[in-house]
């Protein structure tokens, strides 16, 4: 790995005491938890949304259209990669966290209050759309700039802060699949598609000014500050030697990103219609996944500090692997809430290894001068290329083969791949160490 890879330690920059930290990470993972809860809010309504503002006389292409207008939003997320990580890495991680925020807020408004496709024609499903592209630019820069922003607090605990990153997609998931429940036992189907779809974006209205209020209140890095003080030339020339870990970076997202789009978004829509488990307990039990994924992903990014990152993920990375296709096999042929559940706690798991160390392992490929913008271009174009599209590709996959098990395949995919990354990296740091 070449020496732009050192990561900057600031030796006389005070470590956060505890109730900095939580200040720190509580406003720095409030916007990814707002993204990630939009996000699956979005995919667990995804038939009722398709139904609404995406209608045809066949079902299947409704709910086609509906989770295609959800892998829209991943089409802008290089590109708000790029500007908002520049923008992070010449003006600083706050004001980049700042923007990003109310750039979701503004998107989850316009779909809240979007009328349905019966009342105001083709403009809802256009603006519906559009609404997913400006979340979709916004997110683009979260990542890297709440990612660098945590990683540059404390060098010795890069992976304890970072964690925290995927730990909030765990609470995201606990909020959004419980709503989901709440909703759908609570609500008739005339009711969710009337009005009781609307009232999750809502909770999202609330959560958003709040972490923009709170974010107002940062103070940068020193880790940030020091390095500005240091001549440099442009963002674009100092990344322009970082394309190999930029590669590097997007091969180690996939597979954190497959776990959550297809044994976590897109489940609750695979058990109803490929299982025919009822749909609030399908909720339920992503609920669970997302419980397990808060309370192990912090205690996994601690650990990784402690005897590494790599370590962690490429065993975890196997395990997958080797676990996914008898683990679909044995829910196909037991479709029972119980079997599904113990699957979403495993998965859970498997997400917590993972993605516990991944951030800070990613910060780590990029030096501080553009760290932000390394992390938000790589982070991004991974789930853009194996994310944002997975829900798409994995009901095109049942459907046009008739095999209930293609959700197995697309993430075995992601594993070895991730798998492959991961070696890499392990055989480019002894070569530098060698050097």
């Amino acid at each position: 790995m070449n020496s732009n890879t050192a990561t900057a330690v600031i030796d006389d920059a005070r470590p956060p005491t505890a109730a900095d930290a939580r200040r720190i990470i509580f406003s720095s993972s409030i916007g990814n938890a707002l993204e990630w809860y939009d996000f699956l809010i979005y995919g667990y309504f995804a038939g009722t949304i398709g139904k609404l503002f995406f209608p045809t006389q066949n079902p299947q292409v409704s709910l086609l259209l509906s989770v295609g207008s959800f892998g829209v939003a991943f089409l802008m997320r290089p590109i708000g990669a790029i500007v908002l990580g520049i923008y992070a890495d010449r003006q600083g991680r706050k004001a980049s966290l700042s923007l990003s925020i109310l750039l979701m807020v503004l998107g989850t408004f316009t779909i809240t209050v979007m009328p349905s496709y019966d009342s105001i024609g083709l403009v809802a499903p256009l603006l519906v759309i559009l609404a997913r592209l400006v979340q979709g630019f916004a997110v683009g820069g979260e990542f890297g700039s709440a990612t660098a922003f945590l990683t540059e607090q404390d060098a010795n605990r890069r992976g304890f802060f970072a964690s925290w990153q995927f730990a909030t997609q765990g609470m995201a998931a606990v909020t959004a699949s419980g709503i989901g429940a709440v909703i759908a036992a609570s609500l008739t189907q005339g009711q969710i598609e009337s009005w009781g779809w609307r009232l999750p974006f809502i909770l999202g209205l609330v959560i958003g000014p709040v972490g923009y209020y709170i974010r107002r209140y940062l103070h940068e890095t020193e880790e940030f500050v020091q390095a500005q003080k240091t001549p440099a030339k442009s963002t674009v020339s100092e990344f322009s030697s970082q394309w190999g870990n930029l590669l590097l970076s997007v091969g180690i997202v996939a597979q954190s990103t497959v776990l959550v789009y297809v044994l976590q978004l897109y489940i609750p829509t695979y058990a109803v219609k490929e299982l025919g488990l009822p749909m609030a307990e399908s909720f339920g039990v992503v609920a669970f996944n997302g419980t397990v994924q808060l309370l192990f992903t912090p205690l996994m990014g601690a650990l990784s500090d402690r005897i590494g990152r790599i370590r962690i993920m490429l065993t975890t990375s196997i395990l997958v692997a080797l676990s996914i296709y008898p683990m679909f096999s044995w829910l196909q042929t037991h479709p029972t809430i119980g079997w599904l559940l113990a699957m979403q706690g495993v998965s859970g798991l498997f997400k917590a290894g993972y993605s516990g160390p991944m951030a800070a392992l990613l910060s780590e490929l990029f030096p501080t001068k553009t760290r932000s913008t390394g992390l938000s271009v790589g982070y991004s174009l991974g789930v853009t290329v194996f994310g944002g599209f997975a829900p798409f590709i994995v009901t095109w996959l049942i459907v046009a083969t008739g095999d209930k098990l293609a959700p197995a395949y697309y993430v075995l995919t992601a594993a070895v791949l991730s798998s492959f990354s991961l070696l890499v990296v392990i055989l480019m740091r002894r070569r530098a160490r060698q050097n």
